[in-house]
């Protein structure tokens, strides 16, 4: 679900923290991805014609497997390395939100079935999207491919988002890439979006700065993780009558969310106060009676994940035989473009780099005219955020993945 608004308050009050991008100048970063997100991603966006998932002769859904394979052979070819980094066991506090999402789908499935009967083409694929659930077998079939084509797999103890932000923080990787926002909340120095969009879609990389956020938002980490639970994450409901603005608006006025929480239960015990006395109706902004954010925090400022230092990526060869033998064998992929695949990954994360152009130099100010003083603090200007020399693949021209032939 991620954070509700945090978007749309970056982007009006921190617009230096956003930049677009697009994928070829993002040669020579390594990426941890959230692999779980991706796979949602991928099964509701890989899709036939006629909206229904790709699928096999035998009927097994291939949409997860269809947009691994040709979305990270395109980030490769971009001279991108990327490593992904799968869900372990959610937290305790999760268990809520996660059984709310089964009601809602249990739901749509019902409503699925109604317009099966009764309503349009639209109606039924956007009933089939809201069913959509990732399950045990997709992530295995996911881990076990992108092992074979060599690239990176990190199973986290908890949450994804959460040990991609630590790969990032730790320096392993240069960002962490999720579409889900509170990844910046995990602490993140840097979040990549839409690196796995598909080419068609032709939306640019966004880049978000966690640094120019907090600076932009005018507060600080423990301010800014309170925010995000106050706008609603994945562990609490946002309180009912705080939208985004008040949202901002109150953490800053109250320095935190400790402060928020007193004052909007004062505020609601004396609305109730009143409404007995029959002076107004009770109504208005509603802290919920169990809404433990202090648990929420906890698990943003200490998530449960491994140390960066301990982790090791490696990209290798790709296994061809074992490409051939799992996609066209047993899935029914075209062997000819699974093959070609493969050759693509083999010469891009193997062939020789070139040192990034921001890893080497700093950007110099221009120089101020003869007759004006130089002014006091300027000089040097700030080298890449790692400040380290970085490598890149040799660029090599980024070509449109085409579908396996597999079928309904």
């Amino acid at each position: 679900m991620g954070i509700k608004g945090l978007t749309a308050l970056i982007s009006e009050h921190a617009p230096k923290a956003i930049q677009e991008h697009d994928i070829k100048t993002l040669f020579g970063r390594k990426v941890a991805i959230d692999a779980s997100m991706s796979i949602y991603q991928f099964l509701i966006a890989v899709r036939q014609k006629d909206g229904e998932m790709l699928t096999n002769d035998a009927g097994e859904t291939t949409s997860h497997l269809m947009g691994f394979f040709y979305r990270t052979i395109r980030i490769v070819e971009n001279g991108i390395k990327p490593a992904y980094v799968f869900d372990g066991k959610p937290p305790e506090l999760k268990s809520g939100v996660l059984s709310k999402r089964f009601e809602k789908r249990e739901e749509a499935k019902a409503e699925g079935e109604e317009a099966k009967e009764v309503g349009t083409a639209e109606d039924m694929d956007r009933f089939s999207r809201r069913t959509v659930k990732v399950t045990r077998e997709h992530n295995e079939e996911c881990r076990r491919l992108l092992k074979l084509m060599g690239i990176p797999v990190i199973v986290a103890p908890s949450e994804a988002e959460a040990q991609c932000a630590e790969l990032a923080r730790g320096g392993k990787v240069y960002a962490a890439g999720s579409e889900d926002m509170d990844t910046l909340t995990f602490s993140t120095p840097i979040l990549y979006r839409h690196l796995t969009f598909s080419e068609a879609k032709k939306a640019p990389i966004s880049e978000i700065n966690l640094e120019k956020t907090l600076e932009g938002l005018e507060m600080d980490m423990s301010q800014f993780i309170d925010l995000c639970i106050l706008l609603g994450c994945d562990y609490l409901e946002p309180i009912k009558g705080v939208g985004p603005k008040s949202a901002l608006k109150l953490i800053r006025e109250y320095k935190g969310l400790a402060g928020v929480v007193e004052h909007l239960k004062e505020k609601q015990a004396e609305k109730e106060d009143a409404a007995e006395d029959g002076k107004k109706k009770k109504g208005g902004v509603q802290v919920p009676e169990e809404w433990p954010w202090e648990e929420a925090k906890k698990i943003f400022q200490k998530p449960d994940v491994v140390p960066a230092d301990e982790v090791e990526l490696e990209w290798k060869d790709p296994d061809v035989d074992g490409l051939v033998q799992f996609l066209v064998t047993e899935k029914g992929f075209n062997e000819e473009r699974v093959r070609k695949g493969a050759e693509k990954l083999q010469k891009f994360l193997n062939s020789k780099q070139q040192g990034r152009l921001d890893g080497f130099f700093s950007v110099k100010p221009k120089s101020p005219k003869k007759s004006a003083p130089e002014p006091k603090g300027k000089g040097k200007g700030k080298a890449d955020a790692k400040g380290t020399k970085r490598k890149a693949e040799d660029k090599g021209e980024a070509s449109t993945s085409k579908k396996s032939k597999t079928k309904k």
